[in-house]
């Protein structure tokens, strides 16, 4: 059965709007995890546009599932990690232009980088996932590389408008992360992902955990935080039960 990993970035979004004391991601993440959240995700950026340190040492020391940390292969952020150590590390691309993570990291053109951080992490007992396009070559150069899990990116899919564009890109990631799970790789999800387009999911069995933010977030401002979660958290037990 799949799991749900709540982002929980958006909170600190909404609270940085205002440079304010709330909402506080802190206790969005332990409503989360009473609402049936599997894990809780926050992405520390180098230019700390939502999450801060601070939140991301009190989510270490409260979270009572998972704590995963997503964050740039630089070594302030790797030194955070092997600080805090979280269960999981996802290293992502990050660029302070874009509003949001455009794309899956390159491992191509950055094999010898990722390696060398994948290797330092690990050596602190951190396993790593890599969030990555569902291109076959990357998924191949991430077993290469160490990782122990991907995050395919499923945004594309997420955004494709047509019936036809919608199943090339479902396509691309049933194969990938077919060929992850040969891999022996853990293979999670994320990226776009709502309560209409994680159905198309149950197409996709090898998918382990669904990395899950700005459509729980937004249901959350209308429903509250603890339905927006349980809800999701419905959809995704059904994939693959």
């Amino acid at each position: 059965m799949a799991g749900l990993a709540v982002n929980i970035d958006h909170i600190a979004t909404l609270r940085q709007a205002r440079r304010a004391t709330y909402p506080d991601p802190i206790a969005a993440a332990l409503r989360a995890e009473m609402a049936g959240a599997d894990g809780i995700v926050a992405h520390l950026r180098e230019d700390r546009r939502h999450v801060q340190d601070r939140d991301i040492r009190l989510l270490r020391q409260v979270i009572q599932t998972r704590f995963i940390l997503e964050m740039a292969a630089t070594e302030e952020m790797l030194a955070i990690a092997l600080d805090i150590k979280p269960e999981l590390v996802t290293l992502v691309p990050e660029s302070r232009e874009e509003v949001t993570t455009e794309g899956g990291l390159d491992l191509l053109t950055h094999k010898a980088h990722i390696t060398e951080a994948i290797k330092e992490l690990q050596e602190g007992e951190i396993p790593v996932s890599i969030f990555i396009d569902p291109d076959l070559d990357q998924i191949r150069t991430a077993k290469e590389v160490g990782a122990d899990f991907i995050e395919i990116h499923t945004g594309a899919y997420c955004d494709a408008i047509t019936d036809a564009e919608k199943r090339e890109e479902m396509d691309r990631i049933k194969a990938a992360a077919k060929l992850g799970h040969e891999l022996a790789l853990g293979v999670n999800a994320g990226h776009g992902i709502n309560y209409d387009t994680v159905k198309a999911f149950k197409e996709v069995p090898e998918i382990d955990e669904y990395s899950i933010g700005h459509s729980i977030i937004a249901r959350a401002s209308m429903i509250g935080l603890d339905q927006a979660v349980r809800d999701m958290a419905q959809l995704v037990k059904e994939l693959h039960s």
